[in-house]
Order: structure tokens, then sequence, then C-alpha cells
């Protein structure tokens, strides 16, 4: 039996990074947004100020996730302590329904009855200055898309952005025409674009936690390019799932033609696994071809 570990904690270090620099800017501008909102009467800038409080709240998370990750195995967690990055990806989407059912509520209740005047411009320029600070946090966490955690900060920033948009446009409404009743509807466009991101970001948790095989992965395409390897006659009991939001394992039982040359044969099977599908973590069982096989 041969393992091969790869080095990957420089990929989540990086991610953590970025993580808490996003969860320091989205806090403080959540703070800004909440004032503002307050002044302007908005409840549309009040929703996304609370949406990004708890995406901020969320990447700090993320952050404290990445960072138990990169712990080494131990003896009593002897893959180490990267589920901590889906299990924190889960209570992040968890917290964003319950965040959207407190909005759409009020949103709900401001339809029903007239809701205080709104200072539209002052509104849509916030806004606006909060579309800006998404656009740039998209941009820093676009090099970290392998990562489980950095791609649900990505879902919580792409709403936030989304989210400044809807409360721009309510703003400039406001502003032209004075109709009020766009504020709680923009507020409810938060909403679904929240709930649609938690949903998504809740199923993807909960695969990584069931040891799912991670997404674009297929196991019977990897089984084939193992098969292809020289030296390599069959493949079987082959298993792939994820270890953490960026590292995949996968353990085999590889059939080849010579003992004799299994070291040449793994070398080549680990530079395929990690050139073509990313998965660094691997462990193969050698089998001879000249005996008979037991297959399950």
């Amino acid at each position: 039996m041969a393992e091969h570990p790869h080095g990957h904690h420089h990929h989540e270090q990086r991610s953590g990074t970025a993580l808490r620099g996003a969860a320091a800017l989205t806090v403080g501008f959540a703070a800004v947004e909440a004032m503002g909102g307050w002044w302007t009467g908005s409840l549309a800038l009040l929703s996304d100020a609370g949406h990004m409080l708890t995406d901020g709240a969320a990447l700090a998370l993320g952050a404290f996730a990445a960072s138990m990750a990169r712990r080494p195995p131990s003896a009593s967690h002897s893959y180490g302590l990267g589920r901590a990055e889906p299990f924190a990806a889960l209570v992040n989407a968890v917290a964003m329904l319950v965040i959207v059912g407190a909005l759409a509520y009020e949103a709900l209740s401001r339809l029903q009855e007239a809701g205080p005047v709104i200072k539209g411009e002052w509104a849509a320029l916030i806004a606006f200055a909060g579309l800006a600070l998404n656009l740039a946090l998209l941009r820093r966490l676009a090099p970290h898309q392998h990562d489980l955690n950095a791609r649900a900060a990505t879902l919580h920033v792409v709403g936030d952005a989304l989210g400044s948009v809807a409360a721009l446009v309510a703003g400039v409404v406001i502003a032209l025409t004075g109709w009020l009743p766009i504020d709680p509807i923009a507020s409810l466009v938060i909403c679904a674009l929240i709930a649609v991101s938690a949903v998504r970001l809740t199923r993807e948790s909960v695969h990584a936690l069931m040891e799912g095989v991670p997404r674009g992965l297929s196991v019977e395409a990897i089984g084939r390019e193992m098969a292809s390897v020289e030296g390599v006659l069959s493949v079987h009991d082959l298993h792939v799932w994820m270890l953490s939001g960026s590292r995949t394992a996968l353990s085999a039982h590889v059939v080849v033609g010579s003992m004799h040359q299994w070291e040449r044969t793994l070398r080549a099977l680990q530079r395929c696994l990690q050139e073509k599908f990313h998965i660094d973590h691997v462990t193969l069982q050698p089998e001879s071809g000249a005996r008979p096989l037991v297959r399950h």
C-alpha cells in the first residue's frame, strides 16, 4: 500500500488570509450601511446591511475554519480538522436562512402599512458604495475557488452585491418618483437572492460532510484514466471523497502486470491524479494480475 500526500496548507493559508480581509471589510461597511439605512429610513439598505453583517460573521467563521483545517493530524483526528470547513459553511447557510425570514417579515409588513419617509438620494449613494466594495471583494476571492469556504464566501459576496444593486435601484426610484413601495419590494428581492444562495450552500456543505464525491469529478472518469496508465491492468474498489473544502482523497486497488514495476507505476498514477483531477491525498493498494481477484 502506498500513500502520497501533497502539500496543501499553502492553499488553505492563502484562502484564510483572503477570508479574514473580506470579513473585516464586510463588517466595517455593514456598520456604515446600517447607520445609513437608519438615517435614510430605507429598509432595503437596512436589509443589505443585515445581510452584510451576517456575511461578515460568516466570512470570519470561514477564516477560523480554514485555520482549523491547517492543523496537522493527531492521534484523535488522523485526517486533521479539515471537516471544520464544510461544517462552517453549513452554519453560514442556516444563518442566512434565518436572516431571510426576519427581513421578509419586515418587508411584507411595510407593504401593508405606510413606511417612513426615505431619503432616496443618500440611500442610493450608500448602496453604490456597498456595490463597489462587493465587486472588489469578489476580485480578491476569485483566485481561491478551489476551496469550499472561499466558494461559500463568494456566494455571500455575490448576494451582497445583488442586494446592493436592489437597494441602489430602490433609492434611485424613490429619489426620482417618490414611490415608497419599491423599498420593501427591493428588500424581498434581496431575501430571494439570499435564500437561493443559502439553499445551494446547504446542499454543497451537506454533500461534503457526507463524504460525497467533489463536484466536477466522476468516479468512472477517474477509473478510466487510472486504468489507462502504463502498467495498470484494471482498477477496482475505487473511492473518492472530500477531506475538506480544498482537499480530495482517493483510495483504490490497482491490478498491475508486474509488481517489480510498481514504484514507477505508482508515480505515474500519482502524477495523473494530481495533474488531471487535483487529488492530493492518494492511497493505492497494488495487486498482481497473475492471481485471481475477488471483486466487490
